[in-house]
């Protein structure tokens, strides 16, 4: 496969850095943005760590993208923590998610890490586009299904144990086996300072006030056998 072309410097339009780790994927955009007169694929990297990379040697020539278009399942580093990291070190570069994963979970950690956009792969081109030219104008677009599920989550908040995320499920069965913080951040490998935002935020949740009521919840839903 010929390798792409050099971007044009006389070219003027919103400078895209691709990242994903499937060459084909950023093969794929990269020839439809290349048409475009407004785009620019300024590089392109395969995962996290190799944007970052990438991006600091922009820095250096201070030639960085505007925008970065980003999966979120990648080797070395994914895209929720590369998009964090990105949004500290180049708070001017926007970044925009396009990944194959709609639920929610993920897309509130991508939105909360500075993502301008959160895209499904079976996006429309149109839409992908519209997606950069939105951030790189300080605009957010999110994907038609993710907003409503977003819409839905405003006009009728989760309850109950629908509420919690996936690492906060566990906590609550760790919380009903009887484990400490630590005994919880030695099983999920985190820090006790996290096991403990963790457990703080299972009990606002689900509006309770001790561990012990955690736990009977927790018996009652059928997540842990009942103490004998």
């Amino acid at each position: 496969m010929n390798a792409p072309a050099e971007p044009d410097p006389t070219k003027v339009g919103i400078r895209v850095l691709i990242v994903d780790d499937h060459i084909v994927v950023r093969r794929g955009i990269r020839a439809y943005l290349e048409v475009l007169d407004d785009m620019q694929v300024a590089a392109e990297a395969g995962n996290g760590q190799e944007a970052l990379d990438r991006l600091a040697a922009m820095a250096v020539h201070g030639d960085l993208p505007d925008v970065v278009l980003i999966d979120l399942l990648m080797p070395k580093m994914n895209g929720a923590a590369a998009t964090a990291r990105i949004r500290q070190l180049y708070p001017d570069v926007r970044v925009v998610v396009l990944t194959s994963f709609g639920e929610m979970e993920r897309v509130h950690a991508a939105l909360a890490n500075g993502a301008s956009g959160y895209l499904l792969k079976d996006a429309e081109p149109s839409e992908v586009v519209a997606a950069i030219r939105a951030a790189a104008a300080g605009d957010v677009f999110l994907d038609p299904a993710v907003a409503r599920q977003l819409t839905q989550e405003i006009v009728s908040p989760p309850t109950g144990l629908s509420a919690l995320t996936s690492r906060e499920r566990d906590v609550l069965i760790l919380v009903a086996q009887g484990c400490s913080n630590q005994e919880i951040a030695d099983e999920l490998i985190i820090s006790e300072r996290t096991a403990r935002t963790h457990v703080s935020n299972v009990l606002r949740k689900l509006q309770l006030t001790s561990r012990t009521q955690a736990a009977l919840v927790a018996v009652r839903q059928g997540l842990v056998p009942p103490q004998s």
